[in-house]
C-alpha cells in the first residue's frame, strides 16, 4: 500500500497547477507528469503522452476504457442537502444535460470526455431522481 512520497528530489509535486507540469516537462524530456487530457491536448505540441499496456492517451482510448491509468470524474451530492443549500439541484440538472456532458456538450470543449449514451442516460436519471449510490 501507499504510505508516502518520495523526498530525494526524484519526485516533485507541482500541486494542481497543470501549466508547472507543462513547463517542468519541457525542460526535462525524462519526466514524467500527471494531469487533465485536455491539457496534454493543448499543449501536444510541447509534449507527448505516455503509451499505457499499448494504448496511447487518446480521445477514444480513454472513452472505451483502453487506456487504462484514465479514471471517471465523480462528485457527489448529499440528498438531504437539495432544498437546504441553494443551487445544488440546479447543479446537478446543468451538469447532467446533454448540453453539457453530451457527446456535443461544452465539457467536452474543457476536455471532458463523455460517458456512453446508454450510460450517461442512466446517471442521468439518478442524479434527477437523487436517486442513492450504494456501495
Amino acid at each position: 500500500m501507499f504510505s508516502s512520497l518520495r523526498e530525494d528530489g526524484v519526485y516533485i509535486d507541482a500541486g494542481e497547477n497543470d501549466n508547472l507540469i507543462v513547463q517542468k516537462l519541457e525542460t526535462n524530456p525524462k519526466a514524467l507528469g500527471i494531469f487533465g487530457y485536455s491539457f496534454l491536448e493543448q499543449n501536444a505540441d510541447k509534449i507527448q503522452g505516455s503509451v499505457v499496456d499499448g494504448s496511447d492517451p487518446t480521445f477514444d482510448n480513454i472513452a472505451s476504457g483502453k487506456y487504462v491509468v484514465s479514471r471517471p470524474l465523480f462528485f457527489y451530492v448529499k440528498k438531504d442537502h437539495v432544498g437546504q443549500i441553494p443551487g445544488i439541484k440546479e447543479y446537478l440538472t446543468e451538469f447532467t444535460s446533454e448540453k453539457a456532458w453530451g457527446a456535443n456538450g461544452y465539457l467536452v470543449d474543457k476536455g471532458l470526455i463523455p460517458m456512453p449514451d446508454a450510460e450517461r442516460k442512466e446517471w442521468a436519471k439518478k442524479a434527477a431522481d437523487l436517486t442513492p449510490i450504494k456501495k
